[in-house]
């Protein structure tokens, strides 16, 4: 509401706000056992950090964001991880529709004497939808939670398969980690050999 923040821990406002629009008992209470298992997943996961959780009525069920930060800043490293998690639940009677979209943003920096200074920065955007049973308000949770977890495990693996990799690739086709006289003569033997196999 304006320029005012809610706490989804307390659920009061800061600057506090007179007619402020607050979500139904029900999805308040979603919110607090979100929040307390998220800071669980948090603590497993990224072993620091920041979470929150943040739900709010629809017309035909309820929706919400999950937020996860963990940052560092040694002396010579300046790095974040932020996931942000946008997910809409559509409830069916004992089944919802789960839609979410997933955002990472990564940052990562070192600076050096050695080695020089490293930027390296990008974000990476997800969507999943699913149906999955209900059995109880708890069980939305807990389906959150699988979601969350799944697409954050499909992510991580992308960032480091894809980008990493592929910064990888492109830092050794830049410059050659032992001496390019050695380089050079490993590809010859390798060469003399292939052709002396193809005789």
């Amino acid at each position: 509401d304006g320029d005012s923040y809610r706490s989804p821990w307390s659920n009061e406002f800061d600057p506090p706000v007179d007619d402020a629009e607050m979500s139904s008992e029900r999805v308040r209470r979603l919110e607090v056992r979100a929040n307390e298992a998220f800071d669980v997943y948090r603590e497993l996961y990224y072993e620091g950090g920041t979470s929150s959780v943040y739900l709010w009525n629809l017309d035909d069920g309820f929706a919400g964001v999950v937020l996860l930060k963990k940052s560092s800043s040694q002396t010579a490293a300046l790095s974040a991880w932020d996931s942000i998690h946008v997910l809409e639940v559509a409830e069916r009677g004992r089944t919802a529709k789960y839609k979410l979209t997933s955002t990472v943003i990564l940052n990562l920096g070192t600076k050096g004497d050695a080695l020089g200074s490293l930027d390296l920065a990008g974000n990476m955007t997800r969507q999943v939808e699913a149906d999955m049973p209900v059995d109880a308000d708890e069980t939305h949770v807990a389906n959150i939670g699988k979601l969350v977890e799944d697409m954050e495990l499909k992510m991580r693996n992308l960032l480091q398969e894809v980008y990493f990799g592929k910064a990888k690739d492109v830092v050794g086709d830049l410059r050659s980690i032992p001496p390019l006289s050695e380089a050079n003569r490993d590809r010859a033997a390798q060469r003399e050999m292939i052709s002396s196999m193809g005789r």
